[in-house]
């Protein structure tokens, strides 16, 4: 399923507006502990929004960051940055000042909105960042006054559906994040091709998510994609566990969970797995990291859901491969999602035949138009039609792709390739694993070596030798850890992912 927009288009109009046009403005469109709101409530907030940010000075095309928790407000301030032509920058709202500094200056945002609760940190990143225009309080009576005194009435911006609406960022394990600019079109694309086409999203069904909206993945599953086919979205704003989600689940009964193998892998560990109910659920989605084969069997297990891992970049904006709901293979990530292809190359862009690893090159209609002063960076991934990837893959005869690690975290070990993910999947069999990331550690001789790092749910003494050998027991002997550390946490990228680069530094 594809959907190719008029040349102006804006994105605010195709998953707002048109539900009003529609005769839907009474349905439900946000649900949160408290309350809930229809399309025409959502759209006489963004109105307002919208209407603040012009008495504001902001003109289409200016930067406005949000960094609010997950609510109504983030959804009205995103739509009423958008339906103005200016575009959305996502930050988590829990960064400390440093990297907001750095985002202030990157972005040259001309507004941002902040929650009360973080107002300290922002106000305090400030200091460094002189052309930031306003400072938006959410949750403070200044600009709740100010909301309210705005029309309930505003036309939207006529953008180009080619137009930058909103900048993502690049999920890198090391250095600052680059900024990924995407089109009106793109989030259509990948709305109609992956929400509507592949998880059949339809009026009827409720999203709740475990990441939060300002992460690409959960803005497109838990707000783009239901409001596009007139759905509901659950929001919450405090940090996800299982204990929370199992609450959720039972009281608002979404039909759509949004999920990342970490929260899988709390979930089925949490003690209250056995009486969590979830029979609400039609399908659960997998995304950000790698799905391990034990994750995805313990889950059927102790849920009987179906669980869909897919792939997608920022840059591709999305899950661009995913697996089918009654054709999932564990294991791999599933097939192609029509509307975009995908190919498996070697270094110098020539496809490989089926079984062979390579690198991931994709294109379709969700390819992001550059990085943000990262013209090099640019040239080098974005190769006409193509986005070329620094991800490994591989596909095989009946066209299932299995994901095999970023180019950077691939081990060569001994002359031979080593994608961590095997590793981990290994470790995580063990019962004293709860969480594994495996990286190469370079040795005094120069070769690389992997190196385990492992959370572990009971005392550790012996148990790195244990895991040594329970690797050499089910793998190649030169896939095992040749040390194994262990952390009481991981550290974490700005979007939560397992920071493997310092990891490999700790190593």
């Amino acid at each position: 399923m594809t959907f190719e927009p008029p040349e102006r288009f804006n994105i605010a109009d195709h998953l707002l507006d048109a539900r009003i046009r529609e005769g839907r403005g009474s349905r439900v469109a946000l649900v949160t502990d408290q309350r809930t709101w229809s399309y025409r409530d959502v759209q006489g907030m963004a109105n307002r929004y919208g209407n603040l940010l012009r008495e504001a000075g902001v003109m289409p095309e200016q930067r406005v960051i949000i960094a609010l928790p997950d609510g109504p407000e983030f959804v009205a301030a995103l739509f009423g940055i958008l339906k103005i032509g200016a575009v959305v920058v996502m930050v988590n709202p829990d960064l400390k000042p440093d990297a907001i500094s750095y985002f202030y200056q990157y972005t040259r945002a001309r507004a941002a909105f902040v929650h009360r609760d973080n107002r300290d940190d922002f106000e305090t990143a400030r200091a460094d960042a002189p052309l930031l225009g306003e400072l938006m309080v959410a949750g403070s009576e200044t600009l709740e006054r100010r909301l309210e005194a705005q029309s309930l009435e505003l036309d939207t911006f006529p953008s180009h559906r080619d137009d930058a609406c909103i900048w993502l960022f690049s999920g890198g394990t090391t250095g600052h994040p680059k900024a990924v600019l995407q089109s009106h079109w793109s989030f259509a694309h990948t709305t109609a091709a992956y929400g509507q086409g592949v998880l059949g999203l339809t009026e009827d069904d409720v999203t709740i998510s475990v990441p939060k909206l300002f992460f690409g993945y959960a803005m497109g599953t838990n707000l783009f994609f239901p409001f596009s086919v007139g759905a509901r979205s659950v929001l919450y704003p405090d940090k996800p566990t299982p204990e929370r989600l199992f609450e959720l689940i039972r009281a608002h009964h979404p039909t759509v969970l949004v999920n990342v193998p970490t929260m899988v892998n709390h979930m089925v560990s949490h003690p209250a797995a056995g009486d969590a109910d979830l029979s609400s659920l039609r399908l659960a989605t997998s995304a950000g990291e790698a799905l391990p084969v034990e994750l995805y069997e313990r889950w059927r297990a102790a849920f009987g859901v179906e669980l869909l891992d897919g792939l997608g970049t920022a840059e591709m904006w999305h899950v661009f491969i995913s697996a089918r709901p009654g054709a999932v293979r564990p294991g791999t990530m599933g097939t192609v999602v029509p509307g975009f292809e995908v190919r498996v190359t070697d270094d110098d862009g020539n496809e490989l035949p089926d079984g062979e690893v390579g690198w991931l090159r994709v294109r379709g209609k969700a390819r992001a138009i550059a990085y943000w002063q990262q013209m090099e960076k640019t040239m080098q991934a974005f190769q006409g039609e193509w986005y070329v990837s620094g991800d490994m893959i591989r596909r095989d005869a009946d066209g299932y792709f299995t994901y095999c690690g970023r180019g950077d975290d691939m081990l060569k070990v001994g002359g031979r390739w080593l994608a961590p993910q095997e590793v981990e999947n290994c470790l995580l069999q063990h019962p004293a694993v709860k969480e594994a990331a495996v990286v190469g550690v370079v040795d005094a001789q120069g070769l690389t070596k992997p190196h385990a790092f492992v959370i572990a749910n009971r005392q550790t003494s012996g148990l790195d030798e244990e895991l040594k050998a329970f690797v050499r027991e089910r793998l190649e002997p030169y896939k095992a850890p040749r040390e194994v550390v262990f952390l009481d946490e991981f550290p974490r990228t700005h979007l939560g992912k397992v920071d493997r680069g310092k990891l490999r530094a700790r190593g």
